[in-house]
């Protein structure tokens, strides 16, 4: 192949355009898109049709064999605590613990812990109702609690593993998930309080107003107790982080028995499948047929996520196979930028897709042959590029983000207040995040 950098541009600028036009003009599920884009890019910089399906082929088993079983027992969880009310148990005992003026927060930090294993649209929809009722009881408005119970929610969903973004950046660059989930999660704290603290600020200006709307509650004459609400999040979580600090002290080959065994047991998949049995724990009276529609829900919603992180996959080998790594690297600086290209371009890709997954999954397919000309090729580097297009993909929210849509009809808010609170937030979360990346890549830098 002999195209040159520039025409890779132009072909590379060429195919996200497509993609952003099928999806947001046309309405096209991403996973056409980007299963269309892989042939737009890989014939335009003249591989040829063997070739493209070749790479198309290798890109999705790929990333199906590292991330497949890890997002289905992800969806599974999360469907399961949402079917057995235990997200709105963990919502109520967090609310409990706090006085009324504190309620907005409250909603922040539950949906920061809800949204761990569940993805934010869901757990917003589940939360909703009780959001309303406490804005009624507290007099808060609406707003506020609204945009602060999304804030919560979404610092999570886009920086932590199991949700498909993170998990699918995380897969394409190769950062341990172990290490991810914790550096994640302390970083998504300062997002959530930052679209907490400006949803206090912008949302004083507007009146509570009475909710005439009827929520579906979930009809269950049992829930589970706190602590059962919260094993099924918080068993996985610990036993990644072990794992993840047993390789840190200790070779993989030189671990002892119980080192092996809380290895093993550390596994994404392991400790996913180990929350999935803790789940069922908090309801009662399962029987095969409620059984089988549970998990028949999860594999449905799971499946509509795997095919799009499959196409990202496809689409990342279609632009390993164009060498545009080595291009960059011979001809443009870009271990001057650093940190800030996969910010940038996530950001970018957000605000025109409207999809945070299917942008960082686009991002890291571009990234990743781009690693050694940034200097990002190496264990902290993969990380921090991971974290920065986590914040990338925070901003912007607006018109085009199903989220955005989930938060104004679920509470009533209309377009021009969402803009000017919700909007608004995801851009100071998103550089909130990252501030935080760039001040750790000066102490992993040290």
């Amino acid at each position: 192949m002999t195209s040159s950098l520039a025409h890779i541009l132009i072909v590379l600028v060429i195919g996200i355009a497509f993609i952003v036009l099928l999806t947001t003009r046309f309405r096209i599920h991403a996973f056409f898109a980007l299963i269309l884009a892989c042939f737009v890019v890989g014939l335009g910089v003249q591989l040829s049709v063997p070739e493209v399906i070749s790479s198309v082929k290798e890109g999705f088993g790929g990333i199906m064999k590292s991330l497949g079983i890890i997002i289905v027992l992800g969806t599974t969880l999360g469907v399961i605590l949402e079917h057995t009310g235990s997200t709105a148990v963990m919502a109520n005992y967090i609310l409990s613990k706090v006085p009324p003026r504190f309620s907005a927060l409250a909603m922040g930090v539950t949906g920061f812990i809800v949204g761990l294993p569940i993805f934010c649209d869901s757990g917003y929809i589940v939360l909703s109702g009780l959001n309303k009722s406490l804005a009624k009881r507290t007099g808060v408005p609406i707003v506020t609690m609204s945009v602060s119970l999304a804030a919560g929610l979404y610092s999570v969903h886009c920086l932590i593993p199991p949700h498909p973004g993170a998990t699918a950046a995380a897969g394409l660059i190769g950062v341990e998930f172990g290490r991810l989930i914790l550096i994640g999660a302390l970083i998504a704290i300062p997002a959530m309080l930052v679209g907490y603290l400006w949803a206090s600020y912008a949302g004083r200006k507007y009146v509570h107003e009475e909710d005439s709307a009827i929520h579906e509650e979930i009809d269950q004459s049992f829930r589970p107790s706190a602590l059962n609400a919260f094993l099924p999040i918080i068993v996985p979580i610990a036993l990644i982080a072990i794992k993840s600090f047993l390789l840190i002290e200790t070779d993989a080959t030189n671990l002892n028995g119980w080192q092996k065994v809380l290895s093993a047991l550390g596994d994404p998949v392991m400790a996913l499948a180990i929350g999935v049995l803790l789940a069922f724990n908090c309801g009662r009276g399962w029987n095969s047929e409620r059984i089988s529609k549970l998990l028949h829900d999860a594999v449905e919603k799971a499946g509509g996520i795997l095919v799009i992180i499959g196409a990202g996959g496809a689409f990342g080998a279609v632009l390993q196979a164009t060498k545009l790594g080595d291009h960059f690297d011979s001809s443009f600086p870009l271990a001057s930028l650093g940190i800030l290209f996969p910010f940038l371009l996530t950001s970018i890709l957000k605000t025109s897709l409207g999809s945070s997954t299917v942008a960082i999954i686009t991002a890291a397919s571009i990234i990743q042959p781009l690693l050694p000309a940034l200097g990002l090729d190496n264990e902290n580097g993969k990380l921090l590029c991971v974290l920065a297009m986590g914040a990338g993909s925070m901003m912007i929210s607006h018109a085009n983000d199903a989220y955005f849509w989930v938060i104004s009809k679920f509470s009533e808010i209309d377009m021009k207040t969402m803009l000017r609170v919700y909007t608004v937030a995801s851009i100071l979360m998103g550089l909130t995040v990252m501030g935080c990346v760039y001040v750790l890549s000066l102490f992993l830098a040290a």
